[in-house]
């Protein structure tokens, strides 16, 4: 399983930004009020990322220390950080969309849109932090006996 990119995750972040922006546009246009957040997912996405870690950590002993893990239990860890660190990514655009079509009305925005938005960034931040080391824990060594594919046999 290859490693999350930060190419990908910067794609991400640069289509939640435009989904958010583009949501809080049509809201407005048609009339609505602009989406806001509850401020119980950035609570959530700060769960989710101590879950990923915690799950992750029996992995990276295993690893360091030699003992045996289920490889099912290990592949679940790092399938979930890199899920984990790809929401994070979503959400992080989403919602400094959503912050930047706040901030370029000619409106003030209300201090508690404001505080979502900016917490839900702060938590994606950490989501992705968090499921980056977790996947960084589910990675093994390298073994010396191996060899990369392009490399010549000697």
């Amino acid at each position: 399983m290859k490693r999350t990119s930060p190419g990908l995750l910067a794609v991400l972040a640069l289509l939640g930004a435009a989904a958010g922006f583009a949501l809080d546009h049509f809201l407005t246009v048609s009339g609505r009020a602009t989406f806001t957040p509850s401020l119980f997912l950035p609570v959530l996405l700060v769960l989710l990322a101590i879950v990923v870690v915690l799950l992750a950590l029996p992995v990276r002993r295993s690893v360091r220390g030699g003992t045996r893990i289920d490889p099912f239990r290990a592949l679940r860890a790092a399938t979930l950080a890199r899920a984990s660190s790809l929401l994070g990514a979503i959400l992080l655009g989403l919602g400094a969309g959503l912050g930047v079509f706040l901030w370029s009305r000619p409106v003030a925005p209300p201090v508690g849109s404001i505080t979502a938005m900016i917490a839900v960034v702060v938590s994606s931040i950490v989501l992705i932090a968090a499921a980056l080391l977790a996947e960084q824990f589910c990675t093994l060594p390298k073994d010396p006996d191996d060899r990369e594919p392009d490399d010549p046999a000697e």
